[in-house]
């Protein structure tokens, strides 16, 4: 074999192991979040940073129902910050980048179906 398909062929090898270590890190990255409620006694659980969905879910709804009943998931997010808020009659969530977008957007969804609403939680993955 020549240098130059020597230097080729490492030139690939080196570009393939690079691109396999990128994806495989870019797909680690990803962390879930949750959080879960109870509209009638304002309880709440929240999550973040889980591998899958399901994981984040399951702790959220863990910590709530550790606290009272009647919980149920008001969002789940990735690679974001969620919040809840909670209002006279209804309540409603929202993800975003950052803590304080998410929260605004929350208040202002639960504000397009009662009145008096504040955010109940919020959390952040790391990203």
């Amino acid at each position: 074999m020549s240098n130059l398909a020597i230097s080729f062929l490492k030139r690939t090898i080196l570009a393939a192991a690079i691109a396999i270590s990128t994806a495989g890190a870019a797909v680690a990255a990803d962390k879930f979040g949750a959080i879960a409620f109870s509209k009638s006694t304002g309880a709440y659980g929240f999550s973040y940073d889980h591998q899958s969905r399901r994981d984040a879910e399951a702790r959220a709804m863990s910590e709530c129902k550790s606290r009272s009943r009647g919980c149920m998931i008001g969002i789940w997010f990735k690679n974001a910050c969620g919040s809840v808020a909670l209002g006279t009659n209804g309540w409603g969530s929202a993800w975003a980048g950052s803590r304080g977008n998410a929260e605004r957007a929350a208040v202002a969804n639960c504000s397009k179906h009662t009145g008096n609403c504040r955010v109940l939680a919020w959390t952040c993955t790391a990203r």
